[in-house]
């Protein structure tokens, strides 16, 4: 029976014309033109609210971006700090205090499998690193502190004004400042993000096998991407994201063929991509798919339209 009404609700969509807007269940969303960043359609998108692993998307770009700038080899192993440990953590893998894993291996954990513990990891060792190499005030702050301020300093380079990072794994804390962002913001964070073939290769993975060291033993670990979506309709990123607050979360980026022109002896070529950002979904896959047939129906209706950038639907 279930399943009959999740057909129903998904012909249902298909069936309405591209110009309205249905009900989704989701407290916001946001649906835009991956290269212009053009908002095709939003709901909320303003909204503060919390969003979960999706907070991991920022977590895994501070860490590419830093391995970029000083030449780190990301196959490197690096130490699992006690620090990486949290209580109500996630630690899929089991990692304890001195295994020893390859940032790779981090990233694809933290990415694919929401490792809490993988991204504490990588914040401590990272955060340490920029530490180290500032001067003032970071330079005082503890390794994961110094990792939060970086990722929020690359919300503030993209324009996420509404936007704040706590943690690198968007738990909410029980007492402290509690993390925020936006749709708006983070369809930002998306598009920075899977403009990076690195990143981009890290996300749509259905599953890999990685490795890590304990007691001078190599121990492996088959991970699964929660991204349930992954290759369906040209979806290969990025991340699902659950926490009580937040409810259910979901990041896509969907591309179909470049569209190819030629006038005379010029060759036009513009890539087709779509970036969705989903929060507080009662059922995020379910709405995911109902949003990126009509993010598809839109953009084609936009691109037909000749592409116009003065106007967006909110």
């Amino acid at each position: 029976m279930a399943a009959l009404v999740r057909i129903s609700v998904l012909l249902v969509a298909a069936l309405l014309p591209v110009g309205v807007k249905a009900q989704y269940a989701a407290a916001a969303y946001i649906l835009a033109d991956h290269t212009s960043g053009y908002v095709l359609e939003s709901y909320k998108p303003d909204q503060k609210r919390q969003i979960a692993s999706l907070t991991k998307i920022a977590t895994a770009k501070v860490v590419l971006d830093w391995a970029a700038s000083t030449g780190t080899d990301l196959s490197q192993l690096i130490l699992i700090p006690p620090q990486a440990i949290r209580a109500f953590g996630t630690n899929p893998i089991g990692l304890q205090p001195d295994d020893q894993m390859s940032y790779r291996d981090l990233i694809y954990s933290a990415m694919m499998e929401s490792d809490g513990t993988a991204a504490q990891a990588l914040a401590y060792t990272v955060g340490a690193s920029l530490r180290s190499r500032a001067a003032g005030s970071l330079g005082e702050l503890g390794a994961i502190e110094a990792f939060v301020t970086q990722m929020n300093a690359l919300a503030r380079q993209l324009g996420m004004e509404k936007t704040l990072f706590v943690n690198p794994d968007g738990l909410e804390p029980e007492k402290g400042p509690q993390p925020y962002s936006t749709a708006a913001d983070v369809i930002k964070l998306v598009a920075y993000a899977m403009n990076d073939a690195g990143f981009r290769f890290y996300v749509s993975q259905k599953e890999r096998k990685v490795a890590f060291v304990r007691g001078g033993q190599t121990l492996q670990y088959l991970l699964r991407n929660t991204n349930e979506l992954l290759g369906n309709n040209g979806v290969d990123g990025v991340k699902t994201g659950t926490t009580a607050r937040a409810g259910q979360c979901i990041a896509l980026s969907s591309q179909k063929d470049p569209e190819i022109r030629k006038e005379g002896e010029t060759t036009y070529v513009t890539p087709r991509r779509v970036d969705i950002v989903i929060l507080g979904a009662s059922d995020r896959f379910t709405v995911a798919e109902q949003l990126l047939g009509r993010a598809w129906g839109l953009y084609e209706q936009w691109a037909a339209a000749g592409r116009p950038m003065q106007t967006s639907k909110h």
